[in-house]
């Protein structure tokens, strides 16, 4: 009885070393710092409408390991698609990076997640190309929550993942759309 008792705590205390958690790192982005702190400008309304329509409709696949933002980028390169929405998502990934932000006053910080052990099925994903430049968002699940934000690189896929992007066509002006210093 003695032997099994040391050989679960032994068990135990192994077991523990060996759990990997998500690593949480809060940051401020050092570009931005400065310009973080205008104020409001009168001359931006509230709210303002971009209208346009598709010229087409890219539905992308992914495959086992492949890099989700990585293989985003480099096929908004390869279907030249300058100005885009992320219409949505699907799939699953072996392991998951992105960002929130983690405040409610300027200069914004962000904490970034990343879980390089823990699988999670794709929910949803929606985002923008701008100018050629992939903003991106993923909602992730497992069995008891949801989570996501800012799609990070080091987001691998698991069995598939599949991402349909509405490509707006020429003459839409997206630049200001995600300038969070537009205010």
């Amino acid at each position: 009885m003695r032997r099994l008792s040391s050989n679960l705590l032994f068990l135990a205390a192994f077991a523990a070393m060996v759990m990997v958690y998500p690593s949480r790192i809060e940051a401020a982005d050092p570009a931005t710092q400065t310009t973080d702190i205008g104020t409001d400008s009168q001359a931006v309304p509230p709210v303002y409408a971009i209208s346009g329509q598709f010229e087409r409709i890219v539905v992308l696949r992914f495959k086992y390991e492949t890099d989700l933002l990585a293989g985003l980028e480099n096929m908004v390169a390869k279907e030249k698609i300058r100005n885009a929405v992320i219409l949505a998502g699907t799939g699953s990934v072996r392991n998951y990076h992105f960002h929130v932000v983690t405040n409610r006053t300027f200069p914004s910080t962000n904490v970034f997640v990343k879980d390089t052990t823990t699988p999670a099925d794709i929910a949803g994903m929606n985002g923008y190309v701008i100018d050629g430049r992939v903003h991106a968002h993923i909602t992730l699940t497992d069995a008891a929550k949801a989570f996501g934000g800012h799609l990070e690189p080091g987001t691998n896929v698991f069995t598939f993942a599949i991402v349909t992007v509405g490509v707006f066509k020429e003459g839409m002006d997206l630049r200001r759309i995600d300038d969070k210093t537009y205010r």
